[in-house]
């Protein structure tokens, strides 16, 4: 039985030794993105309780990754290496961030399924929804949503799990990663035709359990919750999902200049009470893209309100 409260019990989760993943000076997956959020609630007042975090293990990334791809990134960390794609950048630092940013998310959800938060926000990085079972790309090295569905259902024993990204960018690994999976329901606004060319609506998987809601340059709120009202939320209330995850990123909103939307900060407060009844609230929410800092820290503000109420 889930604890009745007039304001939900949000944590988030949270860990310095993220920042140490250094992608280099001018990417735009930075570590000042992190201490823009941090920085953001502080001066918003917000001071939601910070939940303590493991490590992911290596049994926790093989339920999503090849070990021959956890195997690579673990060596190209310790030696500094390159990777083939140029813009997923790691150095030593790198491997250990990127064990906390998915372990933080599985952290999260067993807070949440135990009862000691409603909900909870995990600010962290690497992010994770571009990541595929054999390679790292568009600065994710692991993909967080996927293997905390994967935990949820295979190690929790659910049997219904959503998760929705609205980052601007489709997630074209956390798709590929369900796509013949029905247990799984994997939901994506996002901007198309762009980077990585995936996410055609015609792309609707096992089942019907993936939907994909391309929006074009220059759409703004109005369509963005159009398509929460009319196509989100009553496609996620037919599935009643056990547990939401939201692959979490703030650019698409109209300053970040890696995106072509014109959502405002307050909009991802508006998306997020539409949906912070699904699952009967039991949401985790990850970031994943956002690189404009003070929309950014703006937007983290009202989605982490939205949350609370």
């Amino acid at each position: 039985m889930r604890m009745e409260s007039s304001m939900a019990r949000t944590a988030i989760v949270y860990r310095e030794e993220m920042l140490k993943h250094d992608t280099g000076l001018g990417h735009p997956e930075r570590a000042s993105r992190l201490a823009a959020i941090v920085h953001a609630f502080e001066q918003a007042g917000l001071s939601p309780p910070r939940l303590d975090i493991e490590p992911a293990t290596s049994e926790d990334l093989l339920r999503v990754h090849s070990k021959r791809h956890v195997v690579s990134i673990q060596k190209i960390c310790a030696t500094d290496g390159d990777y083939p794609d140029p813009d997923t950048p790691m150095v030593e630092a790198s491997w250990d961030a990127a064990l906390l940013s998915a372990g933080g998310v599985l952290s999260a959800c067993k807070a949440v399924l135990e009862g000691s938060c409603d909900n909870a926000f995990c600010v962290v990085r690497p992010p994770g929804h571009h990541a595929e079972r054999d390679w790292a790309m568009g600065f994710c090295l692991f993909n967080n949503a996927a293997i905390a569905a994967r935990w949820l259902r295979d190690v929790r024993g659910l049997s219904r799990v959503a998760i929705l990204d609205w980052d601007v960018h489709h997630g074209n690994g956390t798709q590929h990663a369900f796509y013949d999976d029905e247990t799984v329901y994997y939901v994506s606004l996002h901007q198309y035709p762009h980077y990585p060319g995936t996410g055609r609506p015609e792309e609707r998987g096992a089942g019907n359990t993936n939907l994909n809601l391309p929006m074009r340059v220059g759409f703004g709120p109005k369509e963005w919750l159009e398509a929460l009202d009319e196509h989100v939320v009553p496609e996620l209330r037919r599935f009643d999902p056990q547990f939401l995850l939201i692959s979490n990123g703030f650019d698409a909103h109209r300053l970040d200049p890696l995106g072509g939307q014109e959502l405002e900060s307050r909009t991802y407060g508006q998306m997020t009470r539409r949906i912070k009844e699904l699952a009967e609230g039991r949401i985790v929410s990850m970031l994943e893209g956002g690189y404009h800092l003070q929309a950014l820290g703006e937007s983290a503000v009202e989605h982490l309100q939205a949350l609370q109420e």
